[in-house]
């Protein structure tokens, strides 16, 4: 059996790491920081966390909103999008996570830019 994504990048210690990495580089973001105001940000990486074990076929199930409802109503743009696909890109490759993964990992968050984006 070939093993999953999840564990191949250090499975739910690794992912956390990487989420934290992540949100600490989005709110350093000026870009896009504004989206992230008066949010609680425990909620949002516990989602994030949860969503990351998902895309990379871990042992949990992403439970959050429908991504289309989950951002409708910040009007993001494909720079915004592509701002935190960086920041994942990076937090990825500062945990250690292999070429290869990232873009197996980036090309499945890439399969929701349309409903993040609302297209």
């Amino acid at each position: 059996m070939q093993e999953q994504l999840y564990d191949q990048i250090g499975g739910r210690d690794a992912v956390e790491a990487v989420v934290s990495d992540f949100y600490d580089a989005v709110l350093g973001d000026e870009r896009i920081n504004h989206y992230f105001a008066d949010q609680d940000m425990a909620e949002l990486r516990a989602h994030q966390i949860q969503f990351i074990s998902s895309v990379t076929g871990g042992p949990v199930d992403y439970g959050g909103e429908d991504m289309r409802e989950a951002h409708a109503h910040l009007d993001l743009d494909e720079g915004d999008f592509r701002a935190v696909a960086e920041h994942l890109e990076t937090a990825l490759r500062d945990n250690g996570v292999s070429e290869a993964n990232i873009e197996q990992i980036l090309a499945r968050v890439a399969e929701l830019k349309a409903p993040v984006l609302d297209q």
